[in-house]
Parts: C-alpha cells; sequence; structure tokens
C-alpha cells in the first residue's frame, strides 16, 4: 500500500461483527494505510475502549435498533438512521475516505447510506454462511461482498461476492504455529493449572457468553465416562455462568481448567485437541486456522438459524460432528468423547480437515479486493 489509501469499517452490534472489523482495521494500519471504525449499538462504548487499546481510529455513532413491525421500534430506527446519516457525513468530511467496509447488521446502514451519498464505494463483509438480512439489501448498493464460508443463499445477494475468508485476531495468525507442549506449559503458568500435555485435552466453551445448556451438560457427561481415560478438560464459562460451573467440576474426576473466559485464546487453542463449542462464524473460522475437529452445537436461536448453516460447511468437510442443542444430553455428549478416544485416526482426519478450511489471509485479500479492484 501507498499510504495514501483511507478506509471506513463500519460494525456495531455483536462481536461477531465488531472483531472482524477490529482485525481488518488492525492490518489496514500495519500495511501504513489510514482506517477510521464508525461504531453503532449497545455495545459500542465498550467495543470503542477495546478498539482504542490497539490504537485504531474510532466514533461511535448514534444507536438504532433494527426495524421490526412494532411501530414504535420503526419510529427509533428511522430516528437512528437520520442520526447515524448526519453523523457519519461529518466524519466523511474530516477523513475522505476512498472506500466504506460495511461488516453487517443493520447498523452498518446509516453509514453505508452516507457512502452512497456521496459516491463513495461500498463494500460488505459477512462473517456466516448465511448472509445476513441487512447485508442482503445492502449489496444491491454494493460492489462486492467477502463471506466467510461459501453462502447457502447465493442467489440473495446481489453484487459480486467470495468466500474470502474471516479476518481474525494478529495475535491467533501470529500464535498459530505454538506447539501444544509450549501452550500448556503457559497456560500453567498463567492460571496455576496443572494441565499434563500428555493428555487428550478438550475445549469447551459457548461464546463470549457461555452457553447455559453447554455448562449444564458437560460436568455431566464427563462423570459418565471411565475416570481412568487419559482426558482433561478446559470449559470457559462466560462471565455470568462460572461459579455454578466450578462448582460441577468438584465432582468430575478428570483435571480441568474451568474459566470465565480467556483474553488469550491462542493458547486453548494450541493445547486442545477437541473442541465442543457453538458454531459462531469466528469461532469456526478460528478452528480451522488452527486445525482443531470440533463437536459443534448450533445456538437454535441465532438469528435464521444461522449457526446451523455453519456447522454445516465444517460437517460436509469432515472436520466436525454436529450435535444439535434438542439431542444435547449428557449422554450423547459422553458418546461423542468415547468415540473420540477410542477412533483417534478419525478424529485426526477431521482435524485435517479443518485445517484445510483455514484462509488465514482474509484480512489481506479484503483490503487487496477494496483497493485494487479488478476494474482498476
Amino acid at each position: 500500500m501507498t499510504g495514501s489509501e483511507r478506509l471506513v469499517i463500519t460494525c456495531g452490534g455483536t462481536g461477531g461483527h465488531f472483531y472482524p472489523g477490529l482485525a481488518l482495521a488492525r492490518r489496514m494500519m500495519e500495511r501504513k494505510g489510514q482506517v477510521l471504525l464508525l461504531l453503532s449499538g449497545v455495545n459500542s462504548e465498550s467495543q470503542r475502549r477495546v478498539a482504542e487499546n490497539f490504537g485504531v481510529p474510532v466514533a461511535v455513532l448514534p444507536s438504532m435498533p433494527s426495524p421490526g413491525k412494532n411501530p414504535v421500534r420503526w419510529c427509533r430506527f428511522l430516528w437512528g438512521l437520520v442520526r447515524g446519516f448526519q453523523q457519519a457525513l461529518r466524519e466523511f468530511r474530516y477523513f475522505s475516505p476512498q472506500a466504506v467496509l460495511g461488516m453487517g447488521s443493520f447498523a452498518s446502514l446509516p453509514v453505508i447510506c452516507a457512502a452512497r451519498w456521496k459516491k463513495i464505494p461500498v463494500f460488505l463483509h459477512d462473517g456466516n454462511a448465511r448472509v445476513g438480512r441487512a447485508n442482503r439489501m445492502l449489496s444491491k448498493k454494493a460492489e462486492f461482498m467477502g463471506v466467510a464460508f461459501p453462502a447457502v443463499n447465493a442467489d440473495a445477494i446481489h453484487c459480486p461476492w467470495e468466500a474470502s475468508g474471516m479476518p481474525l485476531r494478529p495475535e491467533l495468525l501470529h500464535a498459530a504455529q505454538l506447539t501444544r507442549e509450549e501452550a500448556v506449559v503457559r497456560l500453567n503458568a498463567c492460571y496455576g493449572s496443572a494441565l499434563k500435555p500428555d493428555r487428550a485435552t478438550l475445549l469447551v466453551m459457548g461464546g463470549s457468553q457461555g452457553a447455559q445448556r453447554i455448562n449444564e451438560v458437560l460436568p455431566v457427561a464427563l462423570r459418565i465416562l471411565d475416570p481412568a481415560s487419559p482426558l482433561q478438560v478446559i470449559h470457559l464459562t462466560g462471565a455470568n455462568k462460572f461459579d455454578a460451573v466450578q462448582e460441577a467440576y468438584t465432582h468430575v474426576a478428570f483435571p480441568a481448567l474451568v474459566l470465565p473466559g480467556c483474553d488469550r485464546m491462542e493458547l486453548p487453542y494450541s493445547a486442545c485437541d477437541l473442541v465442543l463449542s457453538r458454531s459462531g462464524g469466528s469461532t469456526l473460522a478460528e478452528l480451522a486456522l488452527f486445525g482443531k475437529p470440533a463437536i459443534l452445537i448450533p445456538y437454535p436461536y441465532a438469528m435464521e438459524n444461522h449457526q446451523y448453516d455453519n456447522a454445516c460447511i465444517f460437517v460436509d468437510a469432515g472436520a466436525a460432528v454436529l450435535l444439535e442443542q434438542s439431542g444435547c444430553s449428557p449422554e450423547r455428549v459422553a458418546e461423542l468423547l468415547r468415540d473420540y478416544m477410542e477412533n483417534t485416526d478419525v478424529w485426526t482426519l477431521r482435524a485435517a480437515r479443518a485445517l484445510s478450511l483455514g484462509k488465514p489471509d482474509a484480512a489481506d485479500d479484503m483490503i487487496d479486493r477494496i483497493f485494487h479492484r479488478p476494474e482498476a
């Protein structure tokens, strides 16, 4: 890059929109480009602090809900759209972007509308196999959309698109070659645990907020297994669920490191052999980066059941086993864990197939697409 490239990235709502946008912003800065992150949504202030910790320039726009059937909600949506549009135009006046990238959700709509008004090229990214409602609508005015996985509803995309992968945090990319032994040593040093590098390690997680069903089922499932099995567990519970899960693990025979969360995810990913988790887009991209086989339990109440579509990408590739929440019983989980320990060759092949799905250059590919368009 020449250093004169200027990109606005707009994202808001959940971490599934924010963290890929932040990863792109950080990569843009590493490449000496100039970037401005425009945030909206209920988490925008906490997200602003995270971005500023990495030196990323940020502005927070007025919050707005997604549209709905309720007339009051529609009025709030339109009011947020107008206010966000006006502030986005002010930010454009100072920053003068050459392109705008929307990371999905209706929180991006005011900035995309302002970009269209100013005739600034619009690009989109979607972090799921099922492209979301906002991106489907916005694609009518976009130059290009990058999708984390092959789109299952490609016929609803109205611009050129490509399965370009999920932009991931540089810390994960740089640590993907960390050995299992090194990761276990560092985890023990960080958290005072006593994990062993020669035991099969299960990583359990349910996203940043945790997953109630997973938290309840796993300790019971582990009590069903033969206590002599060479297994140990890293369980990330979510901040509000830690105490109850930690108590449940006092009745589990296997060594376990139970944490509310982990801000150094490269360590549990590198230390583990098998992952049991939800199937959010970022989680699956990280599993592919580290080459980890998985038991995937899609969150059934995710918008348009998109986690199910994400999981099917990995299941169809032979990288994971699908366990729907309705069938997520302690007995079924214990059965799958026994299968892992008894059929290691099968699960080793799944790990290799997971690794083949990784796209570690996703952020670079998206930036190149924006600033080196084929028609230019």
